[in-house]
């Protein structure tokens, strides 16, 4: 556990986000080595195949992450207050209701994966593996619910780098498995997610015995859980708008993807490599984004608003300059990196000119990620996610689509860009208003105010 309400906040914040972030590469990783093994070994229709398959799984998977988020930012304000009798309530009730939400998940997925490929007008060559990738992912749905919140209550306790030791084991061991069912055994896409499903599960299980020998506050109590309904009640207030505002991204995701469908397995091929770069590209300010909501609702929880302001201005500084950097990347080394996937001429062509346009964009994004961030670890979960639905629903899916019909395929990419530009507006506008602060759920007496000197030294978001 670590208390980030003592000590420098750029030392903190970056100290919390580097293990997440080195995690989020290796869990990325495993992705990205997938969609290569499955793109060369049995070809671009199986690429099209998993890309056309993801919105699904993220859609059915939104909501349950996004509520286990409620519960994560519950824990670190609890823990701010030294709070430990209800941070081990919030845990046991978490616990209860993963479990619960996991299996209702597999099964709506696994009976429903075929009638949702029909809907977002999956081209025929790749219907029946998209459709067997799918009910296996579903099939092992509860392991990947089971290890992310864990994962998410140990970032609420401040500790990023035990999720980082059992992700590494866990993608070595998908890596390995990937290889084993898809080349070795020849089972196509049904391999990959069989190897994802089984390295997961393993991930888990690992991490779980571990906590129960080692981790007192986190030890599962077979028999023994304090279920609490206020927490429950109080953890879906706060994580169901994070969850309406995941689903709202998958649906966009599955409407983008119904419109890139329309221009054939080249496209969708394309898409599916490019945005696994793009997952890269965004990879630090999503990670920054979670540690300045740890940060922010550990001192909240403290009484510590003075704090918050200056964590944020440091988060933006970081974000700004990894965003910058990766964008040069992407300009310099785009056709390299998609011909890693797939060498078709076509499938490259159109995934260079998504990364081009949307990796101009990427500070646009970071910046807009880390201010809702902030504001999520506050307890304000509901603006960042109309933040969310407006800029998807009111600019990225009707912009994508009048787009398209003009420009091809550049028009959707277009569209993505152009919604990071207003989410960023609107998210700016919100936080400058200080509203946000009186969302927290535990209350307690802010601490003396900075000097007139210091607070003149300090910059508002709207300086970004």
């Amino acid at each position: 556990m670590k208390d980030m309400t003592e000590g420098g906040e750029g030392r903190l914040i970056w100290g919390f986000t580097v293990p997440m972030l080195i995690g989020n590469v290796f869990q990325q990783s495993y992705n990205v080595i997938d969609s290569i093994i499955v793109g060369r070994v049995v070809g671009k229709s199986a690429l099209a195949a998993v890309g056309a398959s993801f919105p699904i799984i993220f859609l059915l998977v939104a909501l349950v992450i996004g509520a286990t988020m409620g519960f994560s930012i519950l824990i670190s304000q609890f823990f701010g207050a030294k709070d430990m009798a209800r941070v081990r309530r919030t845990v046991d009730t978490a616990a209860v209701f993963i479990f619960f939400a996991g299996i209702t998940m597999s099964v709506a997925g696994f009976l429903l994966s075929g009638h949702m490929l029909a809907l977002l007008n999956t081209p025929a060559d790749i219907m029946p593996q998209a459709r067997a990738f799918l009910r296996v992912t579903f099939a092992g749905l509860i392991f990947m619910f089971g290890y992310n919140s864990t994962s998410a209550v140990l970032r609420g306790l401040g500790d990023s780098k035990t999720p980082l030791y059992f992700l590494v084991f866990s993608t070595l061991l998908n890596i390995a498995l990937a290889l084993l069912f898809v080349k070795g055994f020849g089972w196509g896409v049904a391999g990959s997610a069989w190897a994802t499903v089984v390295s997961q599960g393993a991930a888990f299980v690992l991490l779980t015995i571990y906590l129960n020998r080692t981790h007192e506050v986190l030890r599962l109590r077979f028999g023994a859980f304090e279920f609490d309904r206020g927490i429950l009640k109080k953890g879906l207030m706060i994580g169901l708008p994070s969850g309406v505002q995941q689903m709202m991204v998958a649906a966009g995701m599955m409407a983008l993807t119904r419109i890139v469908n329309g221009f054939g397995t080249n496209a969708v091929a394309a898409f599916t490599a490019a945005g696994r770069v793009d997952t890269f590209a965004v990879m630090p300010a999503m990670s920054l984004s979670v540690a300045i909501s740890t940060f922010v609702g550990q001192n909240i929880g403290a009484g510590k608003v003075e704090r918050v302001r200056r964590g944020l201005r440091t988060s933006l500084y970081i974000s700004g300059a990894t965003s910058l950097l990766t964008t040069l990347i992407i300009v310099v080394f785009g056709w390299h990196l998609i011909s890693m996937f797939n060498p078709d001429p076509g499938v490259v062509g159109i995934g260079r000119r998504y990364l081009l346009i949307v990796g101009g964009f990427y500070i646009v994004f970071s910046t807009m990620f880390v201010i809702n961030g902030a504001m999520r670890g506050a307890g304000d979960t509901f603006v960042p996610m109309l933040v969310t639905v407006l800029s998807l629903w009111g600019i990225r899916v009707p912009a994508s689509s009048f787009l398209s019909a003009r420009m091809g395929t550049d028009g959707i990419w277009w569209g993505v860009s152009l919604s990071w530009c207003v989410g960023l507006a609107i998210a700016s506008a919100y936080y400058s208003t200080g509203r946000w602060k009186r969302k927290a759920v535990v209350r307690r007496p802010a601490a003396p105010a900075p000097s007139p000197e210091e607070d003149e030294s300090e910059c508002n978001v709207s300086c970004f």
